[in-house]
């Protein structure tokens, strides 16, 4: 990093930072709090006055703050501890995965939502709904009271590592180039990424880098993020976890948005589930519904669990009146096709991050992008 000029953008900081000493020590004060200038040498292996020096240039960019003094028992001066400058920054965060609004938030780092946006859809597809979430950044960038780092996009479909949506049936958008777009609208640095993989992503944060799980996200449409050995799997061509258009059973049932019959999103779609729930004509038959989804869910999800192991299913989306029969109906259907054990040892359960797990899941995007961490 380099102090040529008195501050740098957010640009310049994802240009120097990922990879660097700095985004090293961000790394550790991110993950362990206060620590000193002598705490941060040992860990990485530096010599304290090169720490010094690089903490100096931090704390001069606004990235890193001194907290307290540390109590001591013995003659001389007592250490310093530092933090990241949590304050000091915002994060621009947008969900387009809801059916009937576009949702927004400014984020601070430790993924605290403390302003929200958003904005009926309308209905809008294509082009117009582009240009309805530029328009939903731009409010929120007027709302802006501190430093924003970049903006964090979590867009429904297949999403490349470029910000490039490939395909996303629920917005009709076909190699929309949104990261390149709404960087060019704001410049400052943007992260767009597959829904159910951010929100993965929070989860890993809340549950620890070293678990193997898989977060099902139920809304507009359905898809699963999955972190295997402390990662987030992509796949070749961006599509894992796209299980929503898995078909389950023979190409019967219920007509997809994608054209094809039988896809799993055709019935557990939150659009497509609360129409089933309304046309029923007593509890019984709710139940029912509720089952029939999670039986559904259950068989696409056993092939998955089965083949890597996750130690947790983690399901996003649902009202909570839905989960308990919905889970319940899950677990049986997997009983039958994955190991006793496996089953045994399975966390099934839904998210704990509750409907901030979106933008929680944009802040990691942009640590990551930006300052390199987590």
């Amino acid at each position: 990093m380099t102090t040529e000029a008195l501050l740098l953008s957010p640009s310049d900081l994802r240009n120097e930072l990922p990879g660097s000493n700095p985004a090293r020590l961000l790394k550790l004060l991110y993950e362990e709090g206060d620590l000193s200038r002598a705490d941060l040498a040992r860990a990485v292996g530096l010599t304290k006055a090169t720490v010094s020096s690089l903490i100096a240039e931090m704390i001069e960019q606004g990235l890193v703050i001194e907290t307290r003094h540390r109590t001591v028992d013995r003659p001389g001066r007592p250490a310093v501890d530092l933090n990241i400058d949590y304050d000091n920054w915002t994060v621009i965060a947008v969900d387009l995965s809801a059916d009937h609004e576009l949702r927004g938030a400014l984020v601070d780092l430790k993924g605290t939502v403390y302003a929200c946006e958003s904005m009926p859809t309308g209905g809008a597809l294509g082009g117009a709904a582009l240009r309805m979430a530029i328009e939903l950044v731009d409010r929120l960038r007027e709302r802006a009271d501190r430093r924003i780092l970049g903006i964090g996009i979590c867009a429904p479909g297949i999403v490349d590592a470029n910000g490039r949506v490939l395909a996303s049936h629920n917005l009709d958008w076909v190699g929309i180039p949104l990261q390149k777009e709404i960087e060019q609208h704001t410049g400052l640095p943007t992260c767009v990424a597959n829904d159910a993989n951010a929100a993965a992503l929070a989860e890993r944060s809340l549950q620890g880098r070293d678990t193997d799980l898989m977060l099902v996200k139920i809304g507009y449409g359905v898809g699963a993020g999955i972190i295997a050995n402390g990662k987030l799997i992509l796949g070749s061509h961006f599509a894992a976890g796209e299980i929503g258009h898995v078909a389950i059973g023979e190409g019967v049932g219920p007509l997809c948005v994608c054209g094809r019959r039988g896809c799993l999103e055709a019935t557990l779609s939150l659009p497509r589930l609360e129409a089933r729930l309304q046309s029923a004509s007593s509890d019984d038959e709710r139940v029912d519904v509720l089952s029939d989804a999670g039986h559904r869910l259950g068989i696409a999800l056993a092939p998955l669990v089965g083949s890597l192991g996750v130690e947790a299913v983690i399901v996003t989306g649902l009202p909570e009146t839905y989960t308990a029969p919905m889970l319940s109906a899950v677990k049986d259907a997997l009983r039958p096709r994955i190991t006793e054990e496996l089953l045994e040892s399975l966390d099934l359960r839904t998210s704990r991050l509750g409907d901030d797990i979106m933008f929680q899941g944009a802040v990691i995007l942009v640590l990551g992008a930006v300052l390199g961490i987590p």
